[in-house]
């Protein structure tokens, strides 16, 4: 299957990047947690200018330039709120807001408003204006839905505005899985976006 194909069937996998920090039984320390999932054993660093923890509501909120990452992967947001489990032991829901960016490992990036992950589903719901792209090839619609488990995902247009895809096909002496490349670009996450 074409690369660009599969890039159209699964969109983008963004959910190491939303959903990889599943904190420990006790509580983290420096901001860091083991992975749970994406990259099992690798710790997860979170950068914010305030860190807020709420036990009896199992919530921990991280505010003011928010920078989290896995493994070569990264997310942004002005906020993100991480939901444990009753007993604190992992990570149930994360709800990031406000300028939200994600780069995966392998230089696929999303962008939306809103980005939510539910780990018991397997599920990331990018939402506001969102985009997702690897190269010059992009989905852009109100939402996407990314089915991990499923490797499915689904783009719903906003009331405005269509969805749109655009995909470039490969050259055979690229390779199926290399993407077509952009003019470079000075970048911290290795990926030239």
């Amino acid at each position: 299957m074409k690369a660009w194909l599969v890039l159209a069937v699964g969109v983008l996998a963004l959910g190491p990047a939303v959903a990889g920090a599943q904190p420990r039984a006790t509580p983290p320390r420096g901001g860091q947690t083991p992975a749970r999932g994406a990259t099992p054993g690798k710790p997860v660093t979170v950068d914010a200018d305030k860190m807020e923890r709420f036990g009896k509501e199992g919530l921990v909120v991280f505010t003011g330039n928010v920078v989290a990452r896995q493994d070569n992967s990264v997310q942004h947001a002005d906020r993100m709120e991480v939901y444990l489990d009753e007993k604190g032991n992992r990570i149930v829901r994360t709800v990031s807001v406000g300028n939200v960016r994600i780069v995966t490992r392998d230089c696929r990036t999303g962008t939306a408003r809103r980005a939510e992950y539910l780990d018991l589903e397997q599920r990331v719901v990018l939402s506001g204006d969102a985009r997702v792209w690897q190269g010059d090839n992009i989905v852009t619609g109100e939402t996407i839905t990314i089915y991990l488990s499923q490797d499915r995902s689904v783009v719903q247009a906003g009331q405005n505005e269509r969805v749109k895809a655009v995909f470039y096909p490969r050259d055979e002496a690229q390779g199926e899985g290399a993407a077509k490349p952009r003019a470079a670009a000075a970048s911290t996450d290795g990926c030239g976006d």
